[in-house]
């Protein structure tokens, strides 16, 4: 059952993090600040790859934006597209907790949930609803990086440009009569075809990468967000975290984080990522 509140994490009793084998976060405005990811979060990732502690990064941002920060940042890998496409470094080793992969360190492997036919077909549906988006709703435009989109589209709302509540409520609602899903992050309307989600690609990256049956180790990992979007991870992770700027979407939310931290963006993951460390060093 989800928690009617949520607790400051200052109040997480001491030790009890200390089994936490993992994190999987969310990107924009958890990691980042208008798209670039902030001096203290990138110091807190390394600082979680230094205590093998990995870190498995899942959002709505499109391949072609995600690629170079998959090769870049001190990730595991990221989900990208809501769950679709897995980016990961190849010739990682078994001591990283990677199965071996065939290639260099710096080469990144591109895995698909769906097969290009099915992409393909997709593809011009996609095409058609956003068309219909962009002809129904007043002011809506599609996403800057929607040219690095392979299995999805987005509209923006808070970006580059502002949508209101009510517009928003209307792309929404023209995409899933247009038969796809639909999520509201802090900074667009996503929408997609088939049965993944943020969650469902949380799984699937943790039978891929670590071999692991993720619904069923869920408590041994921390899940770090801060919008809609991420209610299914928040749903499923015991130990979900929000940082400080979720509130502006709590009245939204069905499924609220346990924890919240006191910073914001980045300087909530990384308060997220000093309280693990913490808890390592004590064990």
């Amino acid at each position: 059952m989800s928690p009617q509140r949520m607790t400051p994490l200052a109040q997480l009793p001491a030790g009890a993090w200390r089994g936490v084998a993992g994190v999987f976060t969310d990107i924009d405005d958890t990691l980042t600040t208008s798209g670039a990811i902030t001096l203290d979060a990138l110091r807190a990732l390394s600082a979680l790859e230094a205590a093998g502690l990995p870190v498995i990064a899942v959002t709505g941002r499109p391949v072609g934006w995600s690629e170079p920060f998959a090769l870049g940042w001190p990730v595991r890998a990221i989900v990208a597209e809501n769950g679709a496409v897995l980016l990961t470094r190849t010739g990682a080793t078994e001591e990283k907790g990677l199965r071996p992969a065939a290639g260099g360190r710096n080469q990144l492997q591109k895995t698909y949930q769906q097969d290009a036919e099915t992409r393909r077909r997709n593809f011009g549906r996609l095409q058609d609803a956003a068309a219909r988006v962009l002809r129904e709703v007043r002011g809506a435009t599609l996403a800057r990086d929607s040219a690095g989109r392979e299995t999805d589209i987005a509209i923006d709302h808070s970006e580059f440009m502002r949508l209101s509540e009510r517009r928003i409520g209307e792309v929404v609602r023209i995409l899933r009569e247009e038969g796809l899903h639909a999520t509201v992050s802090s900074i667009h309307v996503n929408g997609w075809i088939g049965e993944h989600d943020k969650w469902q690609g949380a799984c699937w990256a943790a039978r891929e990468l670590l071999g692991i049956d993720l619904p069923a180790e869920a408590a041994r990992w921390v899940y770090v967000g801060d919008s809609t979007n991420d209610q299914k991870m928040f749903q499923h992770f015991p130990q979900s975290v929000g940082v400080a700027n979720i509130e502006r979407f709590v009245p939204q939310l069905e499924h609220l984080p346990r924890w919240v931290t006191a910073g914001e963006r980045g300087a909530g993951f990384a308060e997220v990522a000093a309280r693990l460390l913490a808890d390592r060093s004590s064990a």
